[in-house]
């Protein structure tokens, strides 16, 4: 089959386990001919948002990707937020293709995928959507003028010509139920996925990279990682860890901390030597990190890291909220300030052994929901 991904709204980044990437390697794998139609946004060396040249490209998952720019005839800082590019439907038209996953509801192309889905009305056309209230029109300005007035109405009317808006999370489902007025009936759960290791890859990476963590078999790994902000509640994570005794626990932080936390989480870091941070990892690296971890934490906002920590088996600490609820199944514990955090850490470190169970939990979930074969096998039909 031909699949277009178009990542126009989105940014998509080569080199990453992002949702888009994985689930172009997967159809590549399953041996599809496969594009990508992507803005210029990219990320730096330093993880900062910036913009590439226009150009063709084969991407590092075997696709060809196109990169184009945005139309010039307003400046370019109101013209990423419209999200308007020149040669859409011609791209799209030359290419033919029987499936086109569109990423991300907000922006003008989406009139130009719908045009084409109705001159063609057997190309299958799927949308996703990341966005919810955490993330998306939390100014007045971006939240009345941009998504209210501009996002909306496209986002509106283009889910009636897709077979399906694919909902990353049950918060995102009701934000473009209740705030975009798309109809329920449209939209369906599609989380973000992660690799499912069979046992024996799974068995040596944990037992090799524990050992180059000098980690022996009673020690207790707890990882955090990503872009550590206030919101992913680092600093309750650690205030919670210091307090409880027990030789065994052992914490890595890996990622990017924002400098109103880095100070505070540097000096109790530097009191307990049961810590490490490791500062960014690669995709790669943090994969290896999570096989050798017990309990990953994310007592804050959302990361795509804690679906992938389910995948590598862990035991979870994740805050409460309903985009959480399909993933806690006797597999780990709802916190979100460092009293209930220090709770959970009490009660694992007077029964440890309760964390067997839990990894075996996850990876039940994992198999059954997250799934990145099967997740790309579901935008086929």
């Amino acid at each position: 089959m031909k699949v277009l991904h178009i990542c126009l709204s989105n940014f998509y980044i080569d080199n990453v386990t992002y949702q888009e990437n994985m689930l172009i390697k997967e159809h590549i794998d399953s041996g599809h001919e496969v594009k990508v139609l992507a803005s210029t946004e990219i990320f730096d060396s330093q993880k900062k948002l910036v913009y590439s040249k226009a150009g063709t490209y084969t991407g590092a998952e075997g696709a060809e990707v196109t990169r184009i720019d945005y139309a010039k005839f307003l400046p370019h800082i109101i013209m990423k937020k419209l999200r308007v590019h020149s040669g859409v439907y011609q791209f799209i038209e030359n290419f033919k293709p029987d499936v086109i996953m569109f990423h991300s509801m907000c922006g003008w192309e989406l009139k130009t995928v719908c045009k084409y889905k109705k001159n063609n009305p057997s190309v299958k056309l799927y949308m996703d959507s990341h966005e919810d209230f955490n993330n998306s029109a939390r100014g007045f300005i971006s939240k009345y003028f941009l998504h209210w007035l501009y996002y909306r109405p496209i986002a509106k009317k283009a889910s009636t010509f897709s077979n399906k808006v694919l909902c990353i999370s049950i918060e995102t489902m009701g934000f473009l139920n209740e705030f975009y007025g798309i109809d329920k009936s449209r939209l369906e759960f599609y989380p973000l996925g992660g690799k499912i290791k069979g046992d024996n890859e799974y068995d040596d990476n944990r037992v090799n990279k524990r050992k180059e963590l000098g980690l022996s078999s009673k020690d207790i790994l707890f990882l955090q990682c990503g872009k550590l902000t206030k919101r992913k509640k680092l600093l309750e994570s650690i205030s919670a860890f210091v307090e409880v005794e027990n030789k065994n626990f052992k914490l890595i932080i890996a990622g990017l901390m924002d400098f109103d936390v880095e100070t505070s989480v540097r000096e109790l870091i530097e009191k307990d030597e049961r810590i490490t941070f490791l500062g960014w990892q690669t995709s790669e690296q943090v994969e290896q990190l999570l096989d050798a971890s017990d309990v990953y934490l994310q007592p804050g906002t959302q990361s795509a890291t804690m679906q992938a920590s389910l995948c590598a088996r862990s035991a979870i600490i994740i805050d409460n909220v309903a985009s959480h609820q399909p993933y806690l199944k006797e597999n780990g514990w709802f916190a979100n300030d460092s009293i209930s955090i220090k709770k959970v850490l009490e009660e694992i470190s007077k029964n440890p052994h309760q964390l067997v169970k839990m990894s075996q939990n996850s990876f039940d979930i994992a198999k059954n929901m997250l799934n990145y074969k099967k997740l790309a096998t579901r935008i086929l039909k």
